[in-house]
């Protein structure tokens, strides 16, 4: 019963933070919800006793894609009006998608209460055994190529960003390495020669 009733409270806080990632005005503030919305997603793994994922999750996305995506939102200077026009212009697309997640939610309420055998809890895991293992079993075992691919599709994300961040927009200053190394002694310092004042 207090699983059910932290499982709850938590499905409370995440709804409600998935709702201002949308309905946030400004970016910043929309990634901080979206923090909020992985670290309580983390709590939610480790109610069903997946230890490593919920680390990953904090680890991976909160503290490292999140991050990236808050330098690139504000570097890239994100024109705020631009952004909430389209919220109105796929608002009809997001009330369909949404409208399909309560119904999913309501066949699953409907399937609990119906006593089919798919509806049997899951059985515990008996004492030692490890999440880390097997995951680490299935990812360099059988799966090798298709992690690979998603940390190449990582490192390209990556340079996307930065290529975007470096794009060249109108009054900003940039470095010309080659011009600061020919530069000469002549045209940094100007050597100027007065006379001697005294104060009378």
């Amino acid at each position: 019963m207090l699983t059910l009733a932290i499982f709850g409270m938590l499905a409370a806080v995440l709804v409600t933070a998935a709702t201002g990632v949308i309905v946030s005005r400004n970016p910043v503030h929309a990634a901080m919800w979206l923090v909020l919305t992985f670290a309580t997603s983390a709590v939610l793994w480790l109610l069903l006793e997946a230890e490593f994922l919920a680390i990953i999750l904090v680890l991976v996305y909160v503290g490292a894609v999140m991050v990236l995506f808050l330098f690139v939102v504000m570097m890239l200077d994100v024109n705020a009006t631009v952004a909430r026009e389209g919220f109105t212009r796929y608002a009809a697309l997001g009330s369909v998608i949404a409208a399909i997640v309560v119904g999913e939610l309501l066949a699953l309420l409907w399937l609990r209460s119906s006593g089919l055998p798919i509806t049997r809890p899951l059985a515990g895991m008996p004492d030692g055994h490890s999440n880390t293992r097997e995951i680490g079993l299935e990812l360099f075992g059988g799966h090798v190529f298709e992690f690979e691919l998603a940390a190449f599709l990582l490192l390209l994300a990556i340079v996307a960003a930065i290529m975007l961040t470096h794009r060249q927009r109108p009054g900003l200053k940039y470095q010309d390495v080659s011009a600061q190394v020919k530069v000469r002694r002549e045209d940094r310092v100007r050597l100027v020669k007065m006379a001697a004042e005294r104060d009378e």
